[in-house]
């Protein structure tokens, strides 16, 4: 088998009981077995069917018994005709043990690859454990299982129990069912065996994992908690992203009757010398180049060899926080678990001891990390305690990478309630939009809707999950609650710009009023970006500015400069001709620190303006302003907003 290759048995039950999920228990086995044509088909996959009415087993010829067993297939590479197979599965009349189905895939695993390929042997129990087991000829039932679960473990096999209960209402004894949950959880304290309950389809098609991964450590080494004090560490992968599979290219040249033909295409690269096309360039005359510019700078693979950062592997704590500190969101990428080094029982006690102290004081410890010698990046994370529940399972921390100042982004949004009455939602608009976020509640009161451990990857299963089928009433609504227009394309870099009154404004004209006039105005392409407010368009570069998100300051910048522009045009002012000018940048002003939520600086700015042309003798302004009911900004216009002056 190759590094990866797994083989399983599909250990199902058919029973009577079974019979109302057996359609999502189709459906569920032949996708996992689809998915395993595309991402690992070298794999092997064998069938047991229990609680059928014939039974076709090997173990019932050579030592009899195991009745009403079943081998739907002998474990072979998969391949379509067992999709097929599993879309169409026998309903037993038998109430079957499974035990017995346990057995005979134990038996196919062992005959199949013998004592070797340990942890890439895996069994798949699915059943609802509703069905009474039958007592073994000596001992009790427990026994039986310890000895099932000893031979499972000799031979490196794993097991996945899922049991599905989805509906309540089998005419069984509880008593049974209690049984058998005993007897499958004893699996789990003698053998590799993790037992799963579920009770949704979109639960069961998480549940039953597409193959086994084999973990592998990224870091084994010390723990350098100071100069004087190591602790060995192995670190592992706790989840990762799952990459879609490389799609090659397919050649269909070959004949159709050519059984050997592999339709792989082989791409070679070949380098023509500028001054001569017909020469080829050999490897050693070609050099890298990086384009600085126009122009293109060569560096040799030594110079650029030695110009690379390379930190020693380690991991070295840097000291701790308190865990409210680190907020959920700043986590990103991958998560690892740190453990102690196996065996050490030095080790294991230290880890031991740090994790429930930072679990006691809910605290969290602050690291640098280097996986590997001549790594490109040191890697800055937070190591959070996981205290264990078992007695055999030591405590360990989980990692995550936090980070750097180049990697935040800060966005400023402004409040929806500062907008326009006109662009404010009506109270069906609001009230279907609450109901849609309710919905979309993923953990609601005493239940998490998709739990991780249950739910596939919805990108890699093109899912839809369930909850929008349960919702679409909700859905629906809030559709027919928003008018979706096309937002058409434009040649040229463009928006609508709004130019509405002041508050309190009775006065038609330059634009104001309820029914504020909407004009069309080229803006700038988005290549370029306006640093400063300028003469000839100053509301629009204000606007620019305003809109601008690559650093905070620009908003500031934006309303310091518009004040300035103000005070220019009112000062430079000839018997009033470019009041119309300063009073469209006061509108643009005041609108843009509502939408900001900088009412104070606003408020302080036209007192002050007010001021200074009372000084500088230019009382025509004020009243200029006054016929347009240009006032401060109310708190009715700014909830929320404290220390401002309206």
């Amino acid at each position: 088998m190759a590094r990866n290759k797994e083989g399983l048995v599909l250990v199902l039950d058919v029973g009577p009981t079974m019979h109302a999920v057996l359609p999502e228990v189709e459906k569920v086995c032949s996708m996992l077995v689809q998915k395993k044509l595309i991402y690992s088909k070298y794999d092997e996959v064998g069938v047991v069917l229990f609680g059928t009415e014939d039974t076709n087993n090997e173990l019932t010829k050579e030592v009899g018994g195991y009745e009403h067993v079943m081998v739907l297939q002998d474990i072979k590479v998969v391949d379509g005709n067992l999709v097929e197979a599993l879309q169409e599965l026998t309903r037993g009349t038998i109430h079957g043990d499974f035990l017995d189905g346990i057995i005979v895939g134990m038996d196919m695993l062992i005959k199949k690859y013998g004592p070797t390929n340990k942890g890439k042997k895996r069994l798949c129990l699915l059943t609802n454990a509703a069905s009474p087991t039958k007592d073994p000829y000596d001992g009790m039932k427990v026994d039986q299982v310890n000895t099932i679960a000893e031979q499972m473990r000799s031979h490196g096999m794993k097991m996945d129990c899922v049991v599905v209960r989805v509906m309540q209402d089998w005419d069984v004894d509880k008593k049974i069912m209690e049984e058998n949950d005993f007897l499958l959880n004893a699996f789990s304290y003698k053998s590799s065996t993790k037992t799963v309950h579920v009770d949704s389809p979109t639960s069961l098609l998480g549940a039953l994992r597409t193959r086994n991964i084999s973990p592998m450590t990224i870091f084994r080494g010390d723990f350098e908690m100071s100069s004087k004090m190591k602790i060995k560490v192995w670190v592992y992968k706790k989840t990762s992203e799952e990459k879609f599979p490389i799609l090659k290219k397919y050649s269909d040249k070959a004949p159709p009757t050519d059984k050997f033909a592999t339709h792989e295409i082989k791409v070679d690269y070949e380098y023509k010398s500028v001054e001569d096309p017909n020469k080829s360039v050999p490897p050693e005359q070609r050099i890298k180049g990086y384009r600085y510019g126009p122009q293109v700078v060569p560096i040799s693979s030594a110079e650029l060899e030695a110009f690379k950062f390379k930190p020693e592997k380690s991991v070295k704590l840097l000291g701790f926080t308190d865990a409210s500190n680190i907020m959920r969101h700043y986590y990103m990428r991958d998560v690892n678990i740190f453990i102690a080094e196996p065996g050490n029982t030095k080790a294991i006690v230290a880890v031991s001891a740090l994790a429930r102290a930072l679990k006691q004081m809910n605290k969290v410890a602050i690291v640098r990390c280097v996986w590997r010698q001549g790594q490109g990046n040191v890697v800055l994370g937070v190591l959070t305690p996981n205290v264990s529940d078992k007695d055999n399972i030591p405590d360990s921390f989980y990692f995550n990478v936090l980070p750097f100042a180049e990697d935040i982004r800060e966005f400023q949004f402004p409040s929806f309630s500062n907008l326009p009455s006109s662009m404010q939602p009506n109270e069906q608009q609001q009230e279907a939009a609450d109901k849609l976020v309710q919905t979309l509640d993923l953990a609601p009161i005493g239940k998490e809707a998709l739990e991780p451990d249950l739910t596939p990857n919805p990108v890699l299963e093109s899912l839809i999950p369930k909850l929008t089928s349960q919702n679409k009433v909700v859905i629906d609504e809030f559709r027919r609650c928003f008018e979706l227009k096309e937002n058409p394309k434009l040649k040229k870099s463009s928006r609508r710009l709004l130019r509405e009154k002041p508050s309190g404004s009775s006065e038609e004209g330059v634009g104001h009023g309820a029914d504020a006039q909407a004009i069309d105005a080229i803006e700038y392409t988005s290549g370029v970006k306006v640093e400063k407010i300028g003469d000839l368009n100053p509301v629009l570069d204000f606007e620019a500015m305003m809109s601008r998100r690559d650093s905070t300051e620009w908003v500031n910048k934006a309303i310091q400069d518009m004040k300035n522009k103000i005070f220019d045009i009112v000062e430079n002012s000839f018997e009033g001709d470019t009041y119309h000018k300063a009073l469209e940048c006061l509108v643009a002003l005041r609108k843009g620190c509502i939408l900001e939520q900088e009412p104070k600086q606003f408020n302080d700015f036209l007192c002050r303006l007010v001021k200074f042309c009372q000084e500088k003798d230019l009382k025509s302004f004020c009243e200029y302003l006054s016929s347009h009911e240009i006032t401060l900004i109310s708190k009715k216009e700014a909830p929320g907003q404290r220390n401002f002056r309206g």
